[in-house]
C-alpha cells in the first residue's frame, strides 16, 4: 500500500518530520559552527588579523613557544577563556571589536605599546585559562618569594592578576620582567663635570641647585606669598565632594623644583645611599647615615627611559627620605610640598579649573557622549601630559608648557606626593583665612595631586585631589617584609621638592 507523500506532512507526521528537520539543520549549524570556532581560533588566523608589530615575534621568543619541554601555548589559549568560562562570549566579543577595527579604524593609529600595559592587557587575557594550565601553582622549583606571590593571588584575586607578576610570558618582553633587579642605577652614564660645592642662595630668585659629588643639578623657582582660594566651588564641572569647601589660605614663599624629580637626580640618591645586597628591614649601621631603597622588584622605569623624565614607582617614605638626603648635602631644607603650597603653585594666580582657559567637560574623555565625538584637546594636549596624548607613559618637561609661575608639569605627566595625610574632610575645619595649613596630623595615607599620564582631563585640574593606596600597590611584591621604598603596582606617581626660604634671604 502507498503511502501519499501529502499524508507524510499532515498531522502527527507533520510535527515529527520538522522536529526531524529541526535536529538536522541543527547538528549541520553546530558542526559548521564549531569548524568556524576552531579555525577563527587557530594560531594563523590570529595573526592573518592581529598584524600589530613585533606580536608574531615576541610570541615565539616567550616561554610559551619558546621552552624546554617544547610545548606551544596558542593565541586562543591565552586571549580565550575555557570552555564552559564564557569562550563563546568572549569569542562574539572579541569578534564584533576585531571587525569594527578591521573596517573602520586604521590600525597604524593604534597605540600597540599602550595595549601591550598591564592595564589593557589584563582585558585580553584571562586568569582561568592560565589556572586551567598552571593548576599545580607551587611546584617544587617555585622560589620562596614566588610561594609567598601565589599565596597572595589565592587570597587577593580579586586585585590581582597572573599578568602582575608574569606579563613577559606571553609576548616576551625583556622590560616587563618581574625579577629583583640588584644592577638597577648601577650603570650611569658618567659625566666628568662633577659639582664639589651646592649653589648658594642669597636672594629670593629662581636659582640652578647643584649636588655636591655630583653631575645632577635642577632648577627651583621661586614661589611668591600669597593669599588664593583653595578647592573647588560648587559649581566647578566635575568636581569631586573632597575638593570643598572652598576657603582662603595664605601660602608664605617658598622655592618649588621647576620640575619633578628626575631620573638624573633620583639615581644619584640611590647610588648613594641604597646597599645592593641590603634587604628590607635593615637599617644602615652608621646612624649618621641616611639609609636609601633597597633593590627595586621590575624595572622601576618601566623600560621608557630616565635622564631628565619623573622618577616613579617610589614610595612615600622613599620620597622623603630623598628630601633628608638632598637637605643634608646641600646644606638647605628641602622637603615635600603641603597640599596648600602645591596647590597655591599649580594655579599660578588663576582662579580656573586649570591654569590655563577650558571647561572639564569638554576636555573629558568619559561618557557616552564624549567617547562619540571625542573630547576638545586644542588648549589641554600642549599644557598637560594625560590619558589622551601620553602614549600611556612618562614624557620629558619638554613636551608641555610652563604654568604662570613656570613651572612645569604641575597637572599631569605624574602624580605627585604631598606631605600631607589624606582626609575627605581636610578642608571642613577652614572657617575663616588660614596661614600656611599642614593638614591633618595623623592619618593612614598621604595626598597626592595633579594627575597622570594615565587620567582623565577632569582629574588634571588644581583642585583634584587623590591619595596613596598603599595595600593596593604593594599587591604583587614577593617580599616578605613588602617594601617600603618601591610600589610594585604603581607606575604613575612622582614628586618634586620645595625648599623653604632662609630667613635671613632678602
Amino acid at each position: 500500500m502507498k503511502i501519499p507523500i501529502r499524508s507524510l506532512f499532515t498531522g502527527k507526521r507533520a510535527f515529527i518530520w520538522v522536529i526531524i528537520a529541526g535536529l538536522i539543520v541543527g547538528i549541520a549549524f553546530m558542526f559548521a559552527g564549531n569548524k568556524a570556532v576552531k579555525y577563527t581560533s587557530t594560531d594563523e588566523y590570529c595573526i592573518s588579523c592581529h598584524v600589530h608589530p613585533v606580536a608574531d615575534q615576541s610570541w615565539k621568543l616567550s616561554s610559551h613557544h619558546d621552552n624546554k619541554a617544547g610545548i606551544i601555548v596558542h593565541c586562543a589559549e591565552c586571549h580565550l577563556p575555557p570552555a564552559g568560562h564564557g569562550m563563546l562570549f568572549a569569542k562574539a566579543k572579541h569578534g564584533i571589536i576585531d571587525i569594527y577595527g578591521f573596517y573602520f579604524k586604521d590600525s597604524a593609529q593604534y597605540n600597540w605599546p599602550a595595549k601591550r600595559k598591564l592595564e589593557l592587557a589584563k582585558n585580553f587575557v584571562y586568569v582561568e585559562s592560565c589556572v586551567k594550565c598552571h593548576q599545580n601553582l607551587f611546584p617544587k622549583t617555585l622560589t620562596t618569594e614566588g610561594e609567598n606571590a601565589h599565596l597572595n593571588f589565592m587570597t587577593s584575586k580579586a586585585e590581582v592578576s597572573c599578568l602582575n607578576c608574569h606579563l613577559d610570558v606571553g609576548h616576551y618582553d625583556p622590560k616587563n620582567k618581574h625579577e629583583h633587579n640588584l644592577n638597577f642605577g648601577a650603570t650611569v652614564a658618567p659625566n666628568t663635570q662633577v659639582y664639589t660645592e651646592p649653589t648658594p642662595v642669597t636672594t629670593f630668585a629662581n636659582f640652578t641647585e647643584k649636588i655636591p659629588g655630583t653631575s645632577a643639578s635642577f632648577d627651583m623657582i621661586a614661589i611668591p606669598g600669597g593669599e588664593f582660594r583653595m578647592g573647588s566651588p560648587k559649581n566647578e564641572p566635575l568636581r569631586k565632594r573632597d575638593e570643598g569647601p572652598l576657603h582662603p589660605v595664605k601660602v608664605s614663599r617658598f622655592f618649588m623644583a621647576k620640575i619633578e624629580v628626575s631620573w638624573d637626580e633620583y639615581l644619584e640618591f640611590f647610588k648613594a645611599t641604597s646597599s645592593q645586597g641590603r634587604k628590607e628591614a635593615e637599617e644602615n649601621e652608621n646612624v649618621d647615615a641616611i639609609s636609601g631603597p633597597t633593590p627595586p622588584w621590575g624595572a622601576p622605569d618601566q623600560g621608557w627611559g630616565k635622564g631628565t623624565r619623573p622618577a616613579i614607582t617610589m614610595s612615600w617614605k622613599a620620597a622623603n627620605v630623598y628630601c633628608q638626603w638632598l637637605s643634608k648635602v646641600t646644606g638647605k631644607k628641602y622637603r615635600l610640598p603641603t597640599e596648600a603650597e602645591w596647590e597655591y603653585a599649580a594655579r599660578g594666580g588663576t582662579r580656573t579649573p586649570y591654569f590655563f582657559e577650558g571647561n572639564p567637560k569638554k576636555f573629558t574623555s568619559e561618557g557616552f557622549f564624549r567617547k562619540i565625538i571625542g573630547p576638545d584637546t586644542a588648549t589641554i594636549q600642549s599644557n598637560v601630559v594625560y590619558k589622551v596624548n601620553s602614549l600611556m607613559q612618562t614624557k620629558e618637561p619638554a613636551a608641555v608648557k610652563e604654568n604662570p609661575f613656570g613651572l612645569k608639569n604641575m597637572l599631569g605627566n605624574v602624580y605627585e606626593f604631598c606631605s600631607d595625610y589624606y582626609s575627605p574632610k581636610a578642608y571642613s575645619q577652614f572657617k575663616k583665612l588660614v596661614v600656611d595649613p599642614r593638614g591633618p596630623k595623623r592619618g593612614q595615607e598621604h595626598v597626592i595631586r595633579g594627575g597622570s599620564f594615565k587620567s582623565d582631563a577632569k582629574d588634571v585640574r588644581c583642585a583634584a585631589r587623590d591619595f596613596t593606596k598603599t595595600k593596593a600597590w604593594l599587591v604583587t611584591d614577593p617580599q616578605m617584609p613588602k617594601s617600603v621604598w618601591w610600589y610594585s603596582d604603581c607606575s604613575d606617581i612622582g614628586f618634586r621638592v620645595v625648599c623653604e626660604v632662609d630667613e635671613n634671604i632678602k
